[in-house]
């Protein structure tokens, strides 16, 4: 996650409560949205973001999961995803995105 990403994260976190936001990624692979979750879970990995050291806890989802994927007009999903969804391991993804969740996440 970029720098200027974690910025935003960071201020609509406190703008709005932790309780109160929820982000959904979309990389192609695992383990880039498992990084990516791990950023708005425990803090910045990389030690260069705004996040670094910030243990938020947020909420975080990948797209391809049934947890978002269920609650989105199945017409835009596929409109917008669906493409993707065929060339992704989503089995990976979904396996990441639980793990940190599991680990790090305060709020679901």
């Amino acid at each position: 996650m970029d720098l200027e990403n974690q910025k935003r994260v960071l201020n609509l976190t406190e703008e709005h409560g932790a309780e109160n936001i929820v982000v959904v990624l979309g990389a192609a692979e695992g383990e880039a949205a498992g990084l990516a979750a791990e950023t708005v879970t425990a803090g910045d990995p990389t030690f260069a973001g705004p996040l670094t050291g910030v243990q938020l806890g947020l909420s975080v989802f990948h797209v391809c999961e049934p947890q978002i994927k269920d609650e989105v007009d199945a017409g835009v999903y596929d409109e917008q995803v669906g493409m993707m969804e065929m060339v992704m391991d989503v089995d990976d993804i979904i396996s990441e995105m639980s793990s940190i969740r599991d680990e790090f996440c305060k709020y679901l």
